[in-house]
């Protein structure tokens, strides 16, 4: 029994748990990505035009990205704290909400409703922070594989609840904005104890690649799963007991993580844990050398020749160091002056204001904007688009664009770690790559070619996703852990910065236009309107045809093309970085 009770404690503090305890905090958190299930409902229900339900889009944005507090709170307060604040902030913005939809409170003026899905999504700000830095800290040498998973099911949530949804068979639309209120309220607030750092740094394996094998196996059959469940349903109509069968079935597949902290505690022979340096051992030795003043890295590059560029990595450390202490022996006879390192250098621990003033970490933030802001306005707008190419269900596509969401969030995470582990090039050429095939995509739609509405939900879906985890991985390495919470919450701010002017501005202006010209068009083709003067009024207008987003996405694709080269100024300007932290000799 003593034996049971402390094998029980281990698996309490098991960081595989805290991973698979993330992953369904995750699953359940993407709550924005619902956005385009939630507008239609919102509004038929409150009478809105598109342009209002542009700026409700806009507050969504903002709510999903403004988690400086969060990130600051993670610092103070222990991690459950900042689970349960989300937990509040969903359950009562979204649950208010969902009172004046369905009419169960008056109406209330259009800002109210922004403030309220402002409230309700920024409680996801507190649910990604929470397990992003509880799962980053315990898996410091595996960030590319932990954060794409993470965010890989913070992008599947959206199918997942659309799902559940479907099972419970609700009376009338406006339960799905109940669902997201009261769902993953509950969820999280039975898990949010489990979440949170371990010292799993301490705690590696040699199962543990097994391990991650197992999880993405996990991911690929779910993302098959939810996709073949989602056709089904388009092409046939099914019978509640099969919904509910499909249902529980996905469910299964989403618990089913626990079988790894189970096994390796509770099944498995005790083995000698090994401990993840949290540091690169070569800047750990440069620390310790230097004591309490470091001297600047770019003095020891000036007495470089660039032949040692070619030379292997453990040859350039020595010469590094060999220069280092004849600058330590020139100061100390007064020959030289050693002027102090002011701040970090990427690859150590930065505070966000030391970052602010980096170069590097606005351009990635740029590039985010341009790109990121254009993935999230086709999330945001899908429901409009498919309805206005004729499609009447909707939730097909976005719960499709959310499967594909999920594969690139795990896809880019993967791809980008062997980057970085094998040939120690820089994260982001994995981000310019995802963003020309963006730029492709949105050109595609653009065009009006057939099959343009599932071109862009499987290629903006992927390359939306993909960004997502090769950004907090890349950020992680360039610019420490210390603050990755507030770091990571900053670069958030991109995706509404840049929803603002594509969806509130351009995408919603184009649209409101197009359907207002073919409102015109009908009623003088009718004869209406002969010998009476015109007079269209924006509200209820629907635009049909590509024409309503062609413009929007032509626009756009320039965008993502600006963003590649963003992203790849960026690769040649941390080369000499990343071949440092991984210890391989730069090609």
């Amino acid at each position: 029994m003593v034996q049971f009770s402390e094998k029980f404690r281990g698996f309490l503090n098991d960081r595989w748990l805290v991973f698979v305890a993330s992953m369904w905090v995750q699953s359940c958190s993407g709550i924005g990505y619902l956005f385009g299930s939630i507008s239609p409902v919102i509004k038929s229900g409150m009478g809105y035009n598109q342009r209002q339900i542009a700026l409700l889009g806009v507050a969504k944005d903002l709510g999903d990205a403004i988690g400086f507090l969060a990130g600051i709170l993670c610092e103070v307060l222990p991690i459950w704290a900042v689970l349960f604040i989300g937990v509040v902030q969903n359950f009562v913005g979204y649950g208010v909400v969902w009172l004046i939809v369905a009419h169960k409170l008056p109406a209330l003026p259009l800002w109210v409703l922004c403030v309220l899905i402002f409230i309700g999504t920024n409680g996801e700000t507190y649910f990604n922070t929470g397990a992003l830095v509880s799962c980053v800290q315990n898996f410091p040498k595996s960030r590319g594989p932990i954060v794409g998973i993470l965010k890989g099911f913070a992008g599947l949530s959206g199918a997942i609840l659309t799902q559940v949804y479907a099972m419970f068979n609700f009376p009338d639309q406006a339960s799905l904005v109940f669902m997201v209120a009261v769902g993953p309220s509950i969820v999280i607030t039975a898990v949010m104890f489990l979440v949170r750092p371990v010292g799993g740094h301490k705690q590696v394996r040699p199962s543990d690649h097994s391990s991650f094998l197992f999880i993405y196996s996990i991911c690929v059959i779910l993302a098959a799963y939810l996709l073949a469940v989602l056709l089904l349903q388009d092409l046939s109509s099914l019978n509640e007991n099969v919904v509910i069968f499909l249902t529980i079935v996905l469910l299964i597949l989403i618990v089913l993580p626990i079988i790894i902290p189970i096994f390796l505690v509770f099944f498995s022979e005790p083995r000698p844990v090994l401990e993840e340096s949290l540091l690169p051992e070569p800047e750990k030795q440069e620390s310790s050398r230097m004591g309490s003043f470091i001297l600047s890295l770019s003095e020891v590059e000036d007495e470089r020749s660039s032949e040692e560029d070619t030379l292997p990595s453990s040859e350039r450390q020595k010469r590094i160091a060999h220069l280092q202490a004849k600058l330590y022996q020139a100061a100390a006879e007064g020959a030289v002056r050693v002027k102090r390192r002011k701040g970090p250098r990427r690859g150590e621990d930065f505070t966000l204001l030391q970052a602010l003033v980096k170069a590097d970490f606005w351009l990635i933030f740029l590039s985010l904007v341009l790109a990121s802001g254009s993935g999230l306005t086709v999330i945001d707008n899908l429901g409009q688009m498919s309805q206005s190419l004729g499609y009447s269900n909707t939730h097909i596509f976005v719960s499709m664009i959310s499967i594909w969401n999920f594969l690139g969030r795990v896809a880019g995470g993967y791809f980008s770690e062997n980057i970085v582990k094998y040939y120690a090039y820089p994260r982001p050429v994995a981000m310019a790559a995802v963003q020309v095939v963006m730029a492709f995509a949105l050109f595609f739609y653009a065009m009006g070619w057939p099959g343009s509405i599932y071109v862009v939900s499987v290629l903006i879906g992927l390359c939306y996703g993909a960004h997502w985890a090769i950004v907090p991985a890349a950020v992680s390495e360039l610019f420490g852990l210390k603050s990755f919470g507030a770091l990571y919450n900053f670069l958030t701010l991109a995706s509404p910065a840049g929803s603002l002017i594509f969806s509130g501005v351009i995408a919603s202006g184009i649209y409101d236009y197009q359907a207002k010209q073919q409102h015109e068009h009908r009623i003088q083709s009718s004869g209406l309107g002969l010998g009476v003067p015109l007079v269209v009024k924006d509200d209820f207008l629907t635009c049909y045809g590509s024409i309503c987003y062609s413009l929007t996405m032509g626009i756009m694709s320039g965008l993502c093309i600006i963003a590649f080269i963003l992203s790849m100024i960026v690769v040649h300007r941390t080369k000499r970085v990343y071949a440092q932290l991984y210890g391989k000799p730069l090609a």
